[in-house]
């Protein structure tokens, strides 16, 4: 099995700044990409950022120049760094792994349980 366990959310002033940490252990052959989705209560999760195994990245266009994500491939351990804070980016996020099995090689998503990120205006 392969957890992710998030940190690093919190209450924030709007124009603020927090930073996400996720790191990834248990049963890794490799993970070929990881990233950040956030949702709100009864609305689809989105994409916020990701980062692949090769450092390529891609974020939301509206994050784009305030938040940057990161990888610590040797722990497994990705980070987002959000700056300039809105109140529209109050949300649950979520850390994402696409993980190797050692078992099978075959490739499978994994989840965090969520940290809650509120900005306040």
């Amino acid at each position: 099995q392969v957890q992710l366990v998030e940190s690093g959310g919190g209450l924030v002033q709007a124009g603020g700044s927090l930073r996400l940490s996720c790191a990834a252990s248990g049963r890794i052959a490799s993970i070929n990409a990881m990233g950040w989705y956030r949702q709100a209560p009864g609305k689809q999760r989105e994409l916020v950022a990701t980062i692949t195994s090769g450092g390529r990245t891609n974020y939301a266009d509206s994050v784009k120049g305030r938040f940057t994500i990161s990888r610590d491939a040797a722990n497994n351990t990705v980070y987002l760094q959000m700056d300039n804070l809105k109140p529209e980016d109050t949300f649950v996020y979520y850390c994402y792994a696409r993980v190797q099995s050692v078992r099978s090689g075959s490739e499978y998503p994994y989840w965090g349980q969520g940290t809650q990120v509120t900005v306040s205006s």
